[in-house]
């Protein structure tokens, strides 16, 4: 199991925010799958490589996020400057019910524990609270994944205590390396400020 490491690993007062467009779909694609799948992403804390192969996301799945009315791909930039380096993304939708779901969250595997993730995390909320509308944060984690299920306890989010099967036969989602995979939910209510 990897742990979180405790060191600096980025430079958060460098990052900058905006939302992704279509021009940075590729980007995006390949961040995300650095994170989560394959040799590369086990740099960082967050790789689910151990439970899967095969892709995390495509070119299609992230160019319909950032073509929905009620989503947003958001990124956090080394700069402000429009070719700037993607240190970290993340995915929103607005659901019925007040509910934003937060997902497709990953952070460069060099710069995991430093910071810039959770600058991401709060800026997603201050998003989904501020611009969307949204008055619950809620997202799914491999229930297996409980280093990562405890850094979102650490910031707020607790568990619901309802679960959601993994998408078995879907490879959309990646090549499952066990057989008992699941979803626990996780939800946090975005106050005011």
């Amino acid at each position: 199991m990897t742990m979180e490491p405790s060191a600096a690993a980025a430079s958060p007062a460098a990052a900058s925010f905006r939302v992704a467009a279509p021009d940075d779909v590729d980007r995006v694609v390949a961040l995300v799958e650095s994170v989560y799948r394959g040799d590369a992403s086990r740099a960082g804390w967050t790789t689910e490589a151990d439970l899967l192969g095969g892709q995390r996301t495509d070119s299609a799945a992230i160019g319909a996020v950032i073509g929905a009315p009620n989503s947003r791909i958001l990124l956090a930039t080394a700069s402000a400057a429009p070719d700037a380096d993607v240190l970290a993304c993340c995915q929103l939708d607005l659901k019925p019910g007040g509910v934003a779901y937060f997902g497709t969250f990953a952070v460069q595997p060099g710069k995991q524990g430093g910071g810039v993730g959770k600058l991401l995390l709060a800026e997603a909320e201050r998003v989904a609270r501020d611009e969307l509308g949204a008055q619950t944060m809620e997202m799914t984690v491999i229930v297996q994944r409980t280093e990562l299920v405890g850094w979102y306890e650490r910031r707020g989010y607790v568990r619901t205590g309802e679960r959601r099967p993994f998408p078995y036969g879907d490879e959309r989602f990646g090549l499952p390396r066990r057989d008992d995979l699941e979803f626990v939910v996780l939800a946090k209510q975005l106050t005011a400020r």
